[in-house]
């Protein structure tokens, strides 16, 4: 029992060591594509509901079209505050509050957020 104590205690240890690199090996083309994959997620972001996103099946139109995020939302954190509760902005807005309601992670919404802004 000791030694199987002694092997989960280096294991953790050595997860902990390597998480750092993995972290730093996902590149920014697959934080994009994880980010497109909840976004277009009927039961995950499930943003084509309401908006038109350029590759979306089947898009909503009770938002507006989700093009040119960069120069709509020039500071990242405004958007993602946006996704996170955009009720802070506009008490009566329609939109989810996707953080507040823990819809999405935090993780989740870095990756959507990551996706939207660079449309």
């Amino acid at each position: 029992m000791n030694a199987m104590l002694k092997l989960i205690a280096l294991s953790v240890v050595a997860l902990q060591l390597a998480a750092p690199q993995l972290a730093q090996a996902e590149t920014p083309e697959a934080r994009l594509a994880a980010g497109q994959a909840l976004a277009f997620d009927r039961n995950a972001g499930n943003c084509l509901s309401c908006h038109l996103i350029v590759g979306g099946e089947l898009p909503g139109n009770i938002g507006p079209p989700l093009v040119q995020m960069k120069l709509r939302f020039p500071d990242r954190a405004v958007l993602r505050d946006q996704i996170w509760d955009a009720g802070v902005r506009n008490p009566n807005t329609v939109m989810p509050p996707y953080g507040r309601h823990g819809v999405l992670t935090e993780d989740e919404i870095d990756l959507v957020v990551d996706f939207i802004h660079a449309l």
